[in-house]
């Protein structure tokens, strides 16, 4: 056959007209400068803000800085390969990180990729690291409890599912403390947790571990790990991949936990970042946008409404203030956007008084609705009585004569101080702690040396996993009425028989 050569140049024309060039110039780019984990990237004129990029050896970056010269990229992990000239590549995918119920009992990178040498995480399910949180209208008020297992916490101090609440105070006075306490107290609970460890010692979270292992509480909880060896752009989005791990249980009608260990570091490590990107520094040389940097993250915490499936995220951020100054820029702007805060104090730690917790500047602005009715019935007058104390306590070292009715309160504030002590890993239910402080509100605690109020409690709760099982679980589900108080009166006599000498044998003795 043939080919006449009109027909063949016919051919070519029409190869040439209908030709496709598959590869889209605007989807690459060539570094121009890189260097402290940035890189400055000519091209990709239709990437994304907190897009995926791709580096050669499948590096990957994230796209911040959307200029019109050029984007500025935040690069994941090590940089020192990548160099002038290297072929960048966009995603079309915004950041994310894997999700499910796979995550659970591992440690993860920043990125959500496994560093616990337990291989691969099974899960097809990815959530991007960064989403914008539900309306008004999708959410409920807080009112469902979250058990701390700490007295202090939720007698006078309350948090709810869904909340935001803020542990704040400085270094070394037990902040980590509480949120792990926290998260031994949900075992058998249906909360699934996150900590999130922004800035810390690997072997700090390696102990983290280790303890949530022995008291069994790996089973539940996913640990995000961005140590203070890591990058400044993994520390930066640790919390929002937590957050997202967070979430994908809170969508699915389950509760879930996340906490933030800390947000200074993670202000710090954005404030690195920005000053990389050629960012204009404000107060402290922070960015502009550092509220928006943690009012977006914490404002993904909330119930959501029963049309949405009623799951909750509960958000405890970590903030270290310095020389106790509550009033510095990072501190005030993460108040304001929590739910309340729990301060811990240096002074009250170095005394022995731990949880460090001072109850004046201590508060939840949930308040009463995130606690079960036996709890709200029994602490009305406890934080009324530790303000007093503290307050005599302060007067009493001036005045050496003091009269009855002030030495009977300092008695009972030195036993309510007693009684909210509580070491560390060992959270206790809610009825045990409803038992505790209605023995020490109704001054049952008034005679006993300050040194036995520990034997007493532990006699107590000896006493009422041994004899009133049925009884404490009538306090988790109904309000005390006459009978059940009447019931916790016998209760409390039985517990402190044997550390009270009777009257009649006080006057035999005298004769």
């Amino acid at each position: 056959m043939n080919l006449q050569p009109e027909e063949i140049s016919a051919i070519i024309k029409d190869k040439i007209n209908n030709f496709q060039y598959d590869m889209d110039i605007s989807e690459t780019g060539k570094v121009v400068q890189v260097g402290d984990g940035i890189a400055r990237i000519f091209g990709l004129e239709n990437v994304m803000a907190g897009e995926m990029v791709v580096f050669p050896k499948n590096t990957i970056g994230m796209a911040l800085n959307l200029e019109q010269e050029n984007i500025g990229c935040i690069i994941f992990g090590d940089s020192t390969h990548i160099k002038e000239g290297d072929v960048v590549k966009r995603t079309g995918r915004i950041l994310e990180v894997p999700v499910g119920e796979a995550m659970l009992g591992r440690v993860v990178n920043a990125l959500g990729q496994p560093i616990d040498g337990k291989g691969e995480i099974k899960t097809s399910s990815t959530l991007p690291i960064e989403q914008k949180a539900l309306g008004v209208v999708h959410r409920q008020p807080v009112k469902e409890p979250l058990q701390t297992g700490i007295k202090a916490i939720d007698a006078m101090i309350p948090i709810g599912r869904g909340q935001r609440e803020l542990i704040i105070g400085d270094r070394q006075t037990g902040k980590t403390a509480i949120a792990i306490d926290t998260i031994i107290s949900q075992k058998g609970k249906d909360v699934y947790c996150i900590y999130v460890a922004i800035g810390q010692k690997k072997s700090t979270v390696a102990k983290i571990v280790k303890t949530l292992e022995k008291h069994g509480a790996m089973s539940y909880t996913t640990i995000v790990c961005a140590s203070a060896s890591e990058t400044p752009a993994l520390l930066y989005i640790a919390p929002y991949s937590g957050c997202s791990i967070g979430e994908y249980f809170c969508h699915n009608g389950k509760h879930s936990l996340v906490i933030y260990d800390d947000l200074s570091k993670h202000a710090a490590a954005y404030r690195e970042i920005s000053l990389l990107l050629r960012r204009p520094p404000g107060r402290e040389a922070f960015p502009g946008d550092v509220f928006y940097l943690h009012s977006r993250l914490l404002e993904r915490a909330s119930k959501l409404s029963d049309e949405k499936g009623g799951g909750s995220l509960t958000a405890l951020p970590i903030i270290e203030t310095k020389a106790e100054d509550m009033s510095a820029y990072i501190p005030t702007n993460v108040i304001s956007i929590t739910d309340g805060q729990i301060y811990l104090s240096t002074r009250l730690f170095y005394s022995g008084i731990r949880p460090a917790i001072v109850a004046g500047l201590s508060v939840s602005r949930v308040g009463g609705n995130a606690q079960i009715k036996a709890m709200k019935s029994v602490v009305g007058q406890l934080r009324l009585n530790l303000a007093q104390y503290n307050e005599l306590e302060a007067f009493a070292k001036f005045g050496s004569d003091l009269d009855k009715a002030t030495r009977a309160q300092l008695t009972r504030g030195e036993r309510l101080v007693e009684i909210l002590k509580q070491d560390e890993n060992v959270p206790l239910s809610v009825e045990k702690q409803i038992f505790i402080i209605f023995m020490a509100n109704n001054g049952y605690l008034d005679d006993i040396e300050i040194r036995k109020v520990k034997e007493v409690e532990q006699d107590l709760f000896t006493l009422l996993d041994s004899q009133y099982k049925d009884f404490t679980q009538k306090l988790k589900e109904d309000k005390i009425t006459d009978e059940i108080r009447d019931k916790m009166h016998e209760i409390c006599k039985t517990a402190i028989a044997r550390f009270v000498v009777a009257p009649t044998s006080q006057s035999d003795n005298a004769k």
